[in-house]
Parts: structure tokens; C-alpha cells; sequence
């Protein structure tokens, strides 16, 4: 079977507003989590969040998109779209051609917008403009109508591992002969709506995020966007490749709504499952994106799958004290950040780590550090037990 490719690359988090300038912040070891700007919540200044600074209406301008109902998510998405597909050098045609999939993630969708939906009903006596943009799907059908594709388009919508289920999803396509080509990933913005949730949870800390750290308090939510190009290894031609996607895995622990197996076998199980699909062993890893959001229960049971998996657990950590947790994004962020691992040979910092968590003992990687990195896999594990992971491989 052909190798599957990555020839592109595009993402916009806390950190910048592209992939290089996310990965200057990656290297730098400067975090993006800061309290709240663009919009008001009882939560604005006791919590951090990995907020893009960035108005409305300032990517609007800067993206030329005026359609009067454009909602944030769809504007992220567009931005982190436009820097993959010009990265892959997809031109108009490709990007019209049949044989181009768009698979999109995301988990809030039009939400960040229900105040002003909530104000058009009590306002007007027609339906708000953002009806038709509330739901997950409705920022993937954004991208569809701005550039006419008119190839096989989807949208996956599986809590945290969303956009790394696309990327899975994208790949099968490729495998199956269903696509030349598929632009994968997903996007999520920060909305009142998955704030008060999480706070709901009692999950949200009132620090700054401390993944693997035996004193967490929690995670801190964020927004972004990001995609990657995959097409077949010869169908690239003179592109530059950043890497392969060698393997995947999808396992549900099957356990809570909310939370996790002690054991992490949904976890366990998802990287076990890339492995064999890479057919690599585990000691040929060289790095773990983890998913690493903070939480008491995330932390531990990633950290009991992972010493279950490996007899010596790898150099490992969590970006997420980078960028907050991205919801559906996270997925996808995070490939992206395993790919420039892998591009530049260097592996990220774990910010904010003190102790290690007593049961487990793990210590990820502390500072930024360059060395040799031929596998690295990325973990993603949303609500629902929905856990995900890839693995991307220099070529």
C-alpha cells in the first residue's frame, strides 16, 4: 500500500498565526494562556485561557470575508486552511477536483455566537442569521461554498479527539481510493457555552495548567484551527514532505461519559492499535505528543497506559500548557506540532511540570531539546471514552 504523505501544513492557536511562528513560541518555551479579551464572562479574569487575539472583525478583514452570519469558527478555519493548502500548492482547480476530500472536526461550532442569537430572537421577528451557522458542520460547509469543492466532504464531531479522528478518516479515504487528496483537521473558538461547561466539571483551573504534575488543578481551554495535506507518497511529486502518517488507532474505553478508566484501556488500546497499523515496536518511538489536559483523572490514566504499552516510557509531554486545550482542534494542533518535531529533529517542552504524579512516577521532557526523531506519536482522548492516536514518521 502507498505511503500517506503530509505536503502541507497550516495552524493558527494562542501561540501565532502560523506554523512557524507557533513553533518559535514552541522552542522559546513562551506559553500562549492569558486571561480573557474578546468577549465578557463572569470567568474572563480567574481563568487562563489560550485565547487568539485577534477580533472578529480583524479576521474578517485580513481573510476578506464579509458574508454578514461569518461566525469565528469558520474565520479560524479559513485562516489555518489557507496556509495548508498554499504550503501544499493546491491550486484553484485542485481544490475544485473531485478526487480533493475535506475532512473537518470540530466541537462548538456556532455556539460562540448564541448571545447574538439569543438577542436576534428577542429582537426579531425573523429567525437570526446564525442559525444556519450554529451547528458543527456549518464551518466545513464554509470552506466547501468559499472555494466550490466539490469532492467528498465530512465532519467529525467526537469531543476532544475530533480533528485526529479526521485525520484518520482523511487517510482511509487515500487508502481507499476514494481521494487523490484530503485536507484534514478541525477547529474550535472559545465560546461562554464550553466555558461554563467545563466550570460545570469542576475541571477548569484557576492556575495555569500543569500537565503530568502531581499538583494539578485542571486544564485551560483554548481555541484554534489547523490542517495538513495528505496525499499519496507519488502523487507529491517535487513537494516538500514533512513526514509520513505510518499509523493510527480508535479505541473506546467504554468507561464514563466524562472520564477515564484507572487502567487507561481505551488509551492503551488506541496506541497499541497504531502501533501494529505502523508495524513498529515500541521502543522505535521516539517522542509522545500526549493528549496531557491537566486534569486529575486524564493525567493519571494516560500516564498507566503509556507505562502499561512501554517497557521504557519515551521522551514525552503535553503542548497543552502552549495552547490551552483546543477541544476539536487539539487533535490536529497537536499532529501539526509532531510534524515540525519530526521536520526539525527537536522535541517540546511540557511547561509548568514540579512533581511527578506519585502512582505513576513519569517525568516528561522538561525543555527544549534537539535530537533524533524518526516516530512520534500523538495522543487525543475526548468525552465518551472516544481515544485516538497517530503516528507520523520521517521519510
Amino acid at each position: 500500500m502507498s505511503d500517506i504523505v503530509v505536503t502541507g501544513i497550516g495552524v493558527i492557536t494562542a501561540l501565532g498565526d502560523s506554523a512557524q511562528a507557533n513553533r518559535s513560541a514552541l522552542i522559546a518555551g513562551k506559553s500562549g494562556l492569558s486571561h480573557l479579551e474578546n468577549f465578557e464572562t463572569v470567568y474572563a479574569k480567574t481563568r487562563y485561557y489560550g485565547e487568539i487575539k485577534h477580533s472578529d472583525d480583524w479576521l474578517k478583514n485580513q481573510l476578506k470575508a464579509k458574508e454578514a452570519s461569518v461566525i469565528r469558527t469558520s474565520l479560524l478555519s479559513l485562516h489555518a486552511f489557507n496556509e495548508a493548502v498554499a504550503d501544499s500548492n493546491l491550486s484553484f482547480e485542485n481544490l475544485q477536483s473531485q478526487r480533493t476530500a475535506l475532512v473537518s472536526a470540530n466541537t462548538v461550532g456556532g455556539m460562540c455566537y448564541t448571545d447574538s442569537m439569543y438577542k436576534d430572537a428577542n429582537s426579531k421577528e425573523g429567525a437570526s442569521a446564525y442559525i444556519s451557522t450554529y451547528d458543527a458542520g456549518s464551518s466545513t460547509m464554509y470552506l466547501q461554498e468559499r472555494f466550490g469543492m466539490k469532492g467528498h466532504m465530512n465532519t467529525i464531531n467526537t469531543a476532544c479527539s475530533s480533528s485526529a479522528n479526521s485525520i484518520m478518516y482523511g487517510a482511509r479515504l487515500i487508502e481507499n481510493g476514494m481521494a487523490d487528496r484530503v485536507i484534514v483537521g478541525g477547529v474550535d473558538s472559545l465560546a461562554k457555552f464550553t466555558i461554563n461547561g467545563f466550570n460545570a466539571l469542576f475541571i477548569l483551573s484557576p492556575e495555569l495548567c500543569r500537565p503530568f504534575d502531581k499538583g494539578r488543578k485542571g486544564l485551560n481551554l483554548g481555541e484554534g484551527a489547523a490542517y495538513l495535506v495528505l496525499e499519496k507518497a507519488e502523487n507529491a511529486g517535487d513537494k516538500k514532505v514533512y513526514a509520513r502518517l505510518s499509523g493510527y488507532g480508535n479505541r473506546n474505553d467504554a468507561f464514563h461519559a466524562s472520564s477515564l478508566s484507572e487502567e487507561g484501556v481505551g488509551p492503551y488500546n488506541s496506541m497499541e492499535k497504531a502501533l501494529r497499523k505502523a508495524n513498529l515496536k515500541t521502543e522505535q518511538i521516539s517522542y509522545i505528543n500526549a493528549h496531557g489536559t491537566a486534569t486529575e483523572n486524564n493525567d493519571s490514566t494516560e500516564s498507566n497506559a503509556m507505562k502499561r504499552l512501554f517497557k521504557n516510557v519515551p521522551t514525552f509531554s503535553s503542548t497543552k500548557a502552549f495552547t490551552g486545550h483546543t477541544l476539536g482542534a487539539a487533535g490536529a494542533v497537536e499532529a501539526v506540532y509532531s510534524i515540525l518535531a519530526i521536520a526539525n529533529q527537536e522535541v517540546y517542552p511540557n511547561l509548568n511540570f514540579e512533581e511527578s504524579i506519585p502512582e505513576c512516577g513519569l517525568i516528561p521532557q522538561r525543555k527544549y531539546e534537539q535530537q533524533e526523531v524518526k516516530h512520534v506519536m500523538s495522543n487525543s482522548f475526548g468525552f465518551g471514552g472516544n481515544c485516538s492516536s497517530l503516528i507520523f514518521s520521517a521519510v
